[in-house]
């Protein structure tokens, strides 16, 4: 495919990840380390992408008082900044790395307070988005933004005849998903708690997620990605149903590994792989970041031979 490819990330986020020895609770801690990124999903996966050679234009909304780290990032990688200046400051996300534990415990503050003018301002800025072209629509909302934001958003861009990815959840995510059948996104990647949250039910084992997943096809999204931690990635598309894995990694962070993910879906529908090769690059973008803090991926060769090493097993049809 030829198209351009589009990242809206509504609610962006600085990322304060402070990497710490060992997370105690109720304890006084001396930071290892601490780093500011720019962050919030979309922009997490454009910058993925960029290191990956795929440039990507950037929309949503950024507030003024600290958006100096954004447009930073976005002239490093070369990332065309279509984000909105709109008044206030964009949240901060607090990242504890517990190196003792591998684990990330998070604190996300709110975003600026919006409304339909901040929606109508970014469904404008939309307008070009055009056939063939591939957009991402990534993350929360921010306060007073309508629940519905992202199933608009989706709606028209699928008019416009763009290929449209979904990684959110809640309302927002079931607002999207109760849109008619043409106005669907092509494909979502929910983690398991998300997509149980949208179900409405738990999804205990593999056999649960994936029939909820077939579920998610019948309705009329054509392809479906969980997120499943440590047990990898499960993909349906079509007749297949797929897991992937790969051994055990070390991380150094887990922050926007997700996004990681999603960046690797976006790259292999650039590149037209299969669904089993888009899985396997999906899972190394994913693998690869997580030795990295900040949205960031290593060189080529790293992904590849993190792909070439992913297991893919076929599941039963649900």
């Amino acid at each position: 495919m030829s198209g351009a490819i589009h990242t809206v990330t509504a609610n962006p986020a600085l990322d304060q990840t402070v990497t710490l020895d060992a997370l105690i609770p109720g304890s006084v801690h001396l930071a290892r380390a601490a780093t500011v990124n720019a962050g919030g999903k979309g922009v997490n996966v454009a910058s993925c992408l960029a290191d990956w050679g795929l440039p990507a234009h950037a929309h949503g909304l950024l507030g003024r008082d600290n958006c100096g780290p954004f447009e930073q990032l976005f002239a490093a990688k070369r990332i065309t900044d279509r984000m909105l200046r709109v008044a206030g400051a964009c949240r901060v996300n607090i990242k504890l790395a517990d190196l003792a534990s591998g684990d990330t415990t998070d604190v996300n503050l709110p975003g600026p307070e919006t409304g339909e003018a901040e929606l109508a301002s970014l469904t404008a800025g939309l307008r070009d988005v055009g056939a063939g072209d591939l957009a991402v629509l990534a993350g929360s909302l921010p306060p007073g933004m309508p629940r519905d934001a992202l199933a608009r958003l989706c709606a028209q861009l699928k008019r416009q005849g763009a290929w449209v990815l979904m990684d959110s959840s809640g309302s927002p995510l079931a607002a999207a998903l109760a849109n008619p059948p043409a106005a669907l996104p092509d494909c979502v990647k929910p983690n398991r708690e998300e997509l149980a949250q949208w179900a409405g039910r738990e999804l205990p084992g593999l056999d649960d997620v994936a029939r909820c997943a077939r579920g998610l096809q019948r309705m009329g999204v054509g392809r479906v990605v969980v997120s499943l931690g440590e047990q990898g990635a499960l993909l349906v598309d079509g007749d297949a149903a797929l897991l992937a894995s790969l051994p055990p990694q070390r991380p150094l962070s887990t922050v926007g590994a997700g996004d990681a993910l999603v960046a690797g879906l976006t790259a292999a529908r650039r590149q037209e792989l299969n669904a089993a090769d888009s899985l396997r690059l999906a899972m190394a973008f994913a693998a690869a970041k997580l030795q990295r803090v900040g949205p960031h991926l290593p060189p080529e060769p790293q992904i590849r031979e993190l792909a070439a090493a992913v297991s893919l097993q076929t599941l039963a049809a649900a």
